[in-house]
């Protein structure tokens, strides 16, 4: 049973969810231009249903010197039989691990991998890649885009259902004011949407979804991950929320706003970033996860930080079973009626035209019919 602070969240969940929904769907905080469509959710039936998967990146720098040729204790092959190992029911295969990246694999190779996960017992729930959409520069934009088509192609290969992307520089020391120069942020953010939305008419053909994750950069709020994936407007895309790269005072009210949309996870162990001491509170965040219906893949991916020592074989184990145990506290935890989240008022707008905390003075909606079936929120 969920505590009080948890209890107390819920409305917090509800406020954050509807107003972003709302005005995200309205277009009225949104930049100008951008595209009027509501957000896409996908249908679900029945309670939540919560995998976990790995994220290969928690075992970089060995997966990354296997690639090379170089010898490690760990390649993917060997990241299947350690997910096996450890009872994880998936591992997002990130793509920059496979021989030969960024070329796509060969057959071959496609073939062995997923008739080892098939063995094992582990879903390949995901794999990503490294793209620059943030940039001026068409010329690598539109590579970007053809490489994202490609792995597209190795995700379907593989029976992966998500490729994850970057809506953020992936450029040491650049942000994306210093790749656009003399851009505004309207400006890129409507480039990116067309790219993505690209991406995802191919990934419609392939049956994968393009997820967009958040990252610090260019979408460090959840206003500004929901309004790109607005302005898409593709039921083939949306976004993959990192609980470590909302850059807000509570990552949890942005997690909260995003997560109704999530096609996609990446569970960090700090809300606030790699070598934090802060650690992310993961029945807050599972709570979080059942009450907007999420039904998937959680992926953990565990990060080495500057000056601390890292060992993934004893890092990714441990969050592992934190992770279970806030799974196992969570699961009493049902989703919120979808008409709760929807919202009663509009909700005022600050001077940058994002919503605030205050009320609007428009007259609420219409409340729902009593008579009617409705399940509550609460128990």
């Amino acid at each position: 049973m969920a505590d009080a602070s948890m209890i107390a969240s819920r409305r917090s969940f509800l406020t954050k969810v509807a107003c972003l929904s709302a005005s995200a769907a309205g277009g009225a905080w949104l930049p100008a231009g951008a595209v009027q469509a509501a957000l896409h959710r996908a249908e679900r039936s029945g309670n939540p249903r919560i995998k976990i998967s790995m994220n290969a990146y928690s075992f970089s720098k060995l997966l990354n010197d296997s690639a090379k040729g170089r010898e490690s204790e760990m390649s993917l092959m060997k990241l299947i039989d350690f997910c096996a190992r450890y009872d994880f029911d998936g591992l997002d295969a990130t793509g920059y691990f496979f021989p030969g990246y960024p070329a796509v694999p060969d057959d071959k190779y496609v073939n062995a991998f997923k008739r080892r996960a098939f063995d094992s017992g582990v879903d390949i729930s995901g794999t990503g890649v490294r793209n620059s959409q943030t940039t001026a520069d068409r010329a690598v934009r539109a590579a970007s885009v053809e490489h994202i088509k490609q792995w597209v192609e190795v995700a379907a290969r593989l029976g992966a259902p998500v490729v994850r992307v970057f809506a953020d520089t992936q450029m040491k020391s650049r942000t994306w004011q210093t790749v656009a120069p003399g851009s505004s942020r309207d400006e890129v953010e409507r480039w990116m949407a067309d790219d993505f939305r690209a991406c995802a008419e191919h990934g419609e053909k392939f049956g994968v979804i393009i997820g967009v994750q958040n990252h610090g950069d260019f979408l460090k709020t959840s206003a500004e991950h929901l309004s790109l994936i607005n302005r898409i407007d593709s039921p083939w895309c949306g976004p993959i929320v990192d609980t470590g790269y909302y850059k807000t005072d509570d990552p949890y009210q942005d997690i909260a706003a995003v997560a109704p949309y999530a096609v996609n996870w990446q569970v960090k162990e700090s809300p606030i970033g790699a070598g934090s001491d802060v650690r992310t509170d993961l029945v807050k965040l599972l709570t979080i996860v059942r009450q907007s219906g999420y039904r998937g893949y959680l992926p953990i991916e565990t990060l080495s930080a500057s000056g601390q020592t890292y060992d993934p074989f004893v890092a990714v184990p441990r969050f592992l079973a934190d992770l279970r145990q806030a799974v196992e506290a969570t699961a009493a935890v049902t989703p919120l009626a979808e008409n709760a989240l929807l919202p009663t008022e509009q909700p005022a707008r600050s001077a940058q035209g994002a919503p605030t905390d205050q009320q609007s003075t428009k007259p609420a909606r219409k409340p729902p019919n009593k008579n009617k079936r409705n399940v509550t929120a609460t128990r």
